[in-house]
């Protein structure tokens, strides 16, 4: 194993590195949450990693993206994500798609290749498609709720989403995914209540679909990014059971 995983190798063990170079993960979506799960994927070791999102670095990224600098606006995330990792290990398997993911692209993946898929994307509908998709595959999946109008990143929690509270979104996707007959996801949320910021849009109450919705959500450095590494440390610690 290379020199820079020695600290790692220290914490988990030759065995356990060598499974995270083993694994293929995927990411559905580049942003706040999804580029820092990318980050701690790749450090920790994992082997690949699918990059997808249709989205460019734009202004309003800076503030909370580790994909957005001034050099790097009007590039495709996932081309940005992807640098980065090879730069950071040049050994890792990356693999880009700039598109977003939707239920009618959903044949475009073959999910039965990955070992686990994070879903880090905001529309409802294909959050929704990537849990039902995975759960056909057979392959473990970990979602990603609210992490707009937060800034307290100690209160998020992992949990099954039937377990969940406060978040507008989870409860979106609890009623969703119990129409839909899915019995178990394991979800990253966050238990404060949305601030209401001084300007701008009022955030979403618990009881408003964010499917249907207009808000911009406020957003920081430090809280989706704790979301996305969370995330990425579940990930880690499953793959390497």
């Amino acid at each position: 194993m290379q020199e820079w995983f020695s600290r790692t190798e220290l914490l988990l063990g030759k065995e356990a590195l060598n499974k995270l170079n083993g694994s293929r993960v995927a990411v559905f979506g580049i942003g706040g949450v999804g580029g820092y799960a990318v980050e701690g994927l790749v450090r920790a070791g994992i082997g690949a990693v699918d990059l997808i999102d249709g989205d460019k670095v734009s202004l309003t990224n800076i503030n909370r993206q580790i994909v957005a600098t001034r050099k790097t606006m009007g590039m495709y995330k996932v081309d940005v994500a992807a640098e980065r990792a090879l730069d950071i290990n040049p050994d890792v398997k990356i693999t880009v798609y700039r598109s977003f993911y939707s239920g009618e692209r959903a044949l475009d993946f073959d999910f039965s290749k990955y070992d686990y898929i994070i879903d880090a994307v905001d529309d409802v509908d294909a959050k929704i498609s990537l849990v039902l998709q995975a759960q056909n595959a057979g392959t473990p999946i970990i979602s990603s709720m609210g992490a707009g109008n937060k800034l307290d990143p100690t209160a998020f929690e992992v949990a099954d989403i039937y377990n969940t509270s406060v978040c507008p979104l989870a409860r979106v996707m609890r009623r969703e995914l119990k129409r839909r007959g899915v019995k178990s996801l394991k979800v990253v949320f966050s238990k404060e209540t949305p601030v209401r910021a001084p300007c701008g849009n009022e955030p979403l109450s618990e009881n408003e679909n964010p499917s249907r919705a207009s808000h911009v959500p406020g957003s920081v450095s430090f809280v989706p990014s704790v979301a996305g590494l969370i995330i990425a440390g579940e990930v880690v610690k499953e793959l390497i059971r």
